[in-house]
């Protein structure tokens, strides 16, 4: 089931893409940024309420707390480049090279993580990072 998730995530984040690029004209992009993340919050805690998973609050550890705000943290740092980049570029162009994030999440989790690599998994990055300069140039 999470190829079915996985798929869908890539197709709403297309349409991220493409309706922050048409929303952000004439629009600040700090501005768009700060509208788009009250739409997600709202969403979220509606989720969270409405399934009830509200109550499980008290049962998050402090490690999980210090993770879950840095990772916020940086959800929303590249949410500002990301729009800023996505008012001053091309749709086209600077999409892709936010998907480099794949690539460097993939060294991140070997490092950080310890998790293994394998040698489909490094041709497979080196294919994005090309991929990525070739629609980007």
């Amino acid at each position: 089931m999470w190829i079915v998730y996985a798929l869908l995530a890539a197709v709403f984040a297309s349409l991220t893409a493409i309706f922050a690029k048409i929303g952000i004209e004439n629009v600040n992009s700090n501005l768009a940024v700060a509208i788009r993340t009250v739409i997600v919050l709202i969403m979220a805690w509606g989720i969270v309420f409405a399934t009830g998973r509200h109550a499980e609050l008290q049962t998050i550890g402090q490690k999980s707390w210090v993770f879950l705000i840095l990772s916020g943290a940086a959800t929303g740092i590249s949410w500002l480049f990301y729009y800023k980049a996505l008012q001053t570029g091309e749709a086209s162009k600077v999409v892709p090279i936010d998907k480099l994030s794949v690539v460097i999440t993939m060294v991140l989790a070997f490092v950080i993580l310890r998790e293994t690599i394998d040698a489909k998994s490094i041709i497979g990055g080196i294919l994005i990072a090309v991929g990525v300069l070739i629609l980007a140039l």
